[in-house]
């Protein structure tokens, strides 16, 4: 997406209602990057998507239409690549490069480069690596196929055609040995790396942005554009990932100015709120898919639900103790390197401290308490930690010490006094640096565990499974869903309401189609056994065990029932093959996150194939029997879902919030995980299917299906969202209960402000009752179900948003008097 192809989207966006453009980050970053979060060059417009003068045509095109402009900034890391000058020096020059210290690097020993497939070593034998002089530079460089790695010049300044000539193993070895770096196998990286990374990706390598100097240098042009006018807000990537994220947030709200929109991407916690003194407007709203799921889930059948995995999986699920196993493999696995380096920091201080304890008892404690975190962070300075995080870590600590992995008192007393900084003087710096390393490995290790981890082993429901989500069983209800609606309004009114982004584990309509699934869980678990009789020939018996195995199996039929397009036929062989290159990719990415029988770093092909092959007879033309019971026995949770799809983008456009609408969700998406969830929309049908003026009784059930009615709802909510903006932004929020026959499957809610009042009546829990069809009049749908009226919204004129009815309203609404399907209902008075 070029900066002129999205100028040409504006009029587009005018029209659909969009009062700012949120682009991903647009900096320079390494060839061919998909995403742009890989960041070459921080003060430079990437040139391949048309650069600074690209950048200002769009400005300007946005800018005529009144539309703001927020830029996706990453403080956090950069590419650890060639590519990236400031990293190339610090290769070349080591510790006496002008950016050793801009990157959060060990200068205790050389730099680590993992970008070898084996040892060096083992590479050197095998003639992998040469000397040859750099395409770019000309200078002596270990040549690694496309990569050349700069010699640093003291190492053959002078004799550079003696060193170009070297071809016996030892003296390339010593040479080796001269650098202020280490080319290592990128196997070795998660034990012996000597940089912080972007979780586990080596690729990206930490940035000291709390160093002014370092913050200075890496936001020079993002705020020459805020400053211009160019841009309007910023969406901070990774804030946890930051040593200070206060102190950061604090100076970039210095330097932006009070009228920057700021957003930050932070997962809270089940009960966890931002600190109050961050001077932001709230995260990026992850939290908000949570507090949804609340409206759409049918907690009184999750049981039955669990109930049906736990049969097909043929044990009972302990989620706690499998939350705790992917924690532990974090910590011990995964994530070794960051954990040593803490175990080694921590008993260097008790040496500092003159204190005595046993190593194994520390590692045993620090393990624990890592494990136990229940949140991303706690956000301690260089000097202490503030009275909410002392807090938080406290009720950790009492955890640890009653659990049944209790480790040793006086050990994890010790680490608890490093955090707070009750140590020795003498410790005190080497216990500020633990304390920032601490903080910023629970984030990680948080999310790996349970997104990338946790949310792939356990498929009960995999609309559950979410970013932001919590991983442990919960209760769901409305009552849940006001309370979150309320403390939204009351502590981030200007935060971002997602409901689809880029890190999503699935397209928002494909999760609401999979909430339907908690509606109706016996049907859902006949039509899993059937399916799985009817492709049983299929599964393959390895050593190891069946493939795939049967949990495996419920989550293949769960993930293809969310990414199955609506009106996709069993014969159509273009469209399966189609969704069978998506499906696919999906299939291969959710078997390795799950590291139960293989993994990214060591692939079990043949698992891998026999399972991908099951998966690919699953959508095989020739699978007739299978494919025609799927899609006839998927139409009443496809129109359920449907219904739950305008539900949640009406709750979105009218909650407290900013609604945050993904490219292309302002129709129908059925998207699996990235790289599925980041392909371009069909912008040309989008803006041709877009009329804001139809009538709503000119849709049709068709209408519903593609997506236009979907489209047309948001488009007349943001019109109405610009007509009275106070009252979204500030608008008191009234939940209003439902009473009588039908009472459990309307949700309602009021906002208010003055004489501004908005009523919101959506459906939900619907599987049983759409057998009529989606657009479908049906005088019973309401009957005998009413809504008492609160003083503030009684006796007023009302008008129906959208379909221009008008009405009066006394103490009551009776439900039944709307009778126009799907049955969304928003009065504005």
């Amino acid at each position: 997406m070029t900066f002129d192809r999205a100028a040409g989207l504006v009029p587009y966006l005018k029209r659909l209602g969009i009062s700012h453009l949120y682009a991903s980050p647009i900096f320079t970053a390494t060839s061919e990057s998909t995403h742009g979060y890989d960041v070459t060059d921080a003060n430079e417009i990437e040139p391949a998507i048309g650069g600074r003068a690209g950048f200002d045509r769009l400005v300007k095109a946005l800018k005529a239409a009144d539309i703001g402009l927020i830029i996706d900034i990453v403080p956090n890391h950069m590419a650890a690549s060639l590519e990236n000058g400031w990293w190339r020096d610090v290769i070349e020059k080591g510790e006496n490069s002008r950016y050793a210290q801009h990157f959060d690097i060990n200068w205790s020993r050389r730099l680590t480069l993992p970008v070898l497939g084996d040892t060096f070593e083992t590479v050197l034998e095998n003639g992998e690596i040469a000397l040859k002089p750099d395409p770019k530079t000309g200078n002596p460089s270990f040549a690694y196929y496309e990569n050349f790695f700069p010699l640093a010049h003291e190492t053959w300044q002078g004799r550079e055609s003696e060193t170009l000539q070297l071809t016996d193993k030892a003296e390339i070895a010593t040479l080796h040995e001269q650098q202020p770096y280490r080319l290592m196998s990128w196997r070795d990286a998660p034990r012996d790396l000597s940089y912080r990374r972007f979780f586990e990706v080596t690729g990206l390598v930490g940035v000291r942005v709390e160093d002014k100097a370092v913050f200075d240098d890496t936001h020079r042009l993002i705020l020459e554009l805020v400053h211009t006018g160019a841009v309007d807000g910023l969406r901070v990537d990774h804030v946890d990932g930051l040593a200070d994220p206060k102190a950061y947030l604090d100076l970039l709200r210095q330097e932006a100015g009070a009228d920057c929109y700021i957003t930050v991407e932070k997962i809270l916690g089940e009960g966890e709120h931002l600190p109050d003194d961050w001077p932001i407007s709230g995260t990026t709203g992850y939290e908000f898919i949570a507090s949804l799921s609340h409206a759409l889930v049918d907690g009184e059948k999750l049981t039955a639900l669990r109930k049906a995995y736990v049969d097909v999986v043929g044990k009972p699920v302990d989620m706690e103790a499998e939350l705790r196993a992917a924690k532990l493999l974090m910590a011990d696995k995964n994530f070794e390197g960051e954990f040593t380096t803490l175990l080694t920091l921590a008993l260097s201080i008790a040496e500092t401290a003159k204190l005595t304890l046993e190593e194994k008892a520390v590692r045993s404690a620090l393990r624990e308490l890592l494990v136990a975190f229940p949140v991303y962070r706690t956000y301690g300075t260089e000097q202490s930690l503030p009275p909410a995080s002392q807090d938080r870590l406290q009720k950790v600590v009492e955890k640890v010490k009653t659990s049944v992995n209790a480790p040793d008192p006086q050990a994890l007393d010790f680490l608890t006094h490093i955090l707070t900084g009750e140590i020795a003087e003498a410790a005190l710096s080497e216990a500020a640096n633990f304390r920032i390393r601490f903080q910023q490995l629970t984030g990680p290790l948080m999310a790996k565990s349970v997104e990338d981890t946790l949310f792939y082993r356990q498929n009960m429901s995999l609309a559950l499974n979410e970013v932001g989500a919590e991983p442990l069983p919960r209760a769901f209800s409305p009552d849940h869903f006001h309370a979150e609606m309320k403390t939204r309004l009351e502590r981030q009114p200007d935060a971002l309401s997602s409901t689809s982004t880029h890190d999503t584990k699935r397209g928002e309509d494909a999760r609401a189609r999979l909430y339907t699934l908690t509606e109706a869980p016996e049907l859902w678990a006949e039509c899993v056994a059937r399916w799985r009789q009817l492709n049983q020939s299929n599964v393959s018996q390895l050593d190891d065990g069946a493939a795939p195995e049967p949990a495996v199996e419920w989550m293949l039929y769960q993930a293809l029932a969310g990414v199955w397009p609506a009106t996709l036929q069993p014969d159509d062989s273009a469209g399966l093959e189609a969704l069978e290159k998506r499906f696919l990719a999906y299939v291969e990415k959710a078997l390795r996150e799950a590291k139960r029988r293989t993994n990214w770093g060591d692939g079990n092909e043949t698992y891998e194939k026999a399972v991908l092959d099951y998966a690919r007879h699953l959508l095989s033309s020739a699978n007739q029997a299978f494919l025609k019971d799927f899609s006839a026995s998927m139409q009443p949770f496809i129109r359920a879902g449907l219904v739950n799809s305008l539900t949640q983008s009406v709750i979105k456009l009218t909650a407290p919030g900013v609604p945050d609408i993904y490219q292309g969700c302002e129709a129908l998406d059925f998207s699996l995980v990235d790289p599925d969830n980041r392909r371009e929309p069909d912008f040309a049908t989008l803006e041709q299917q877009l009329n804001v003026d139809q009538k709503l009784s000119a849709f049709t059930e068709q209408s519903v299906f593609s997506g236009e009615l979907k489209q047309h709802v948001i488009a007349t909510l943001l019109r109405c969202r610009q007509e009275t903006p106070t009252l979204f932004r500030h608008g008191d929020y009234l939940p209003l209960i439902a009473k009588g026959k039908k009472a459990e499957h309307a949700l309602a809610f009021a906002r208010l402000d003055g004489d501004d009042a908005l009523i919101v009546i959506v459906p939900r829990l619907v599987f049983k009752g759409i057998e009529q069809g989606l657009m479908q009049p049906n005088t019973e749908h309401w009957a005998e179900t009413e809504i008492a009226l609160p003083e503030q919204l009684a006796n007023r004129h009302y008008h129906n948003v959208l379909n221009g009815e008008a009405l009066l309203l006394e103490d009551t609404l009776k439900l039944e008097t709307f009778k126009e399907r799907p049955s969304v209902v928003i009065l504005r008075g």
